[in-house]
């Protein structure tokens, strides 16, 4: 199969699968806390969470990939010294790549946990208070079921958009199946053949993917009714 590269490919999905889920948790957390930051009463918060959603959004994922790996690997190799370690550090490419992606989605998270919490009507929040319960019962048993609820049409496309990124961090040389598919290429004169193969690996991450979240849409709208224009 493939010339003998298919098990190869088929190791290269696979870290690109366990890439993709472990970004989107770092993603996840920087965009909820992100979403909080700019819905925050004080202004400097706000400001920043607004800076960091602004900023990363407008820039190539390309672009922030290499600035992040190569830009901190230099940084990280100038601070070592100062703290009296003086061997060459190298940072490995699934830890940079699980950071890197984390913080580019996370922006995008941002705006849409953000908005989320936003077509939240605020009198449930008050009539949660008015029973009674903290802030924090509020949040757990008001706020967040709903809140996910309007997330998962958003975050189901930030989650198609960031497993198809990965592909971009075979640039730095995380032996993705990207990667993978490009030395068997390059060994074998087949390109078409193998970028094929990723491709339907795509494909079928992001195919499997699409059932799962919608079903998990289907049941957080449990009890709801469309509104029919």
């Amino acid at each position: 199969m493939l010339d003998g590269y298919g098990s190869t490919i088929i190791e290269g999905a696979w870290l690109t699968l366990t890439l993709a889920l472990t970004s989107m948790a770092v993603a996840t957390v920087l965009g909820l806390l992100g979403a909080a930051a700019r819905l925050s009463p004080v202004r400097p918060v706000a400001l920043l969470g607004e800076v960091y959603s602004t900023v990363v959004r407008g820039i190539p994922d390309l672009v922030l990939i290499l600035l992040i790996f190569y830009g901190g690997q230099d940084l990280v190799n100038r601070v070592a010294p100062l703290l009296g370690y003086e061997d060459y550090i190298d940072l490995n490419p699934f830890v940079a790549g699980v950071f890197t992606m984390g913080f580019i989605f996370g922006a995008y998270l941002c705006e849409t946990f953000r908005g989320a919490f936003m077509a939240i009507p605020a009198g449930q929040a008050e009539a949660g208070a008015a029973y009674g319960m903290s802030r924090g019962q509020v949040l757990r048993r008001i706020l967040l079921p709903q809140m996910i609820r309007f997330a998962i049409p958003g975050f189901t496309n930030n989650w198609l958009v960031l497993a198809k990124a990965t592909a971009l961090i075979s640039v730095v040389g995380l032996q993705d199946m990207m990667f993978k598919a490009k030395s068997a290429a390059d060994a074998t004169h087949q390109p078409f053949t193998f970028y094929l193969a990723v491709a339907a690996l795509y494909l079928l991450i992001t195919s499997i993917s699409l059932l799962l979240l919608r079903f998990l849409e289907q049941r957080y709208s449990v009890g709801t009714k469309a509104v029919e224009l």
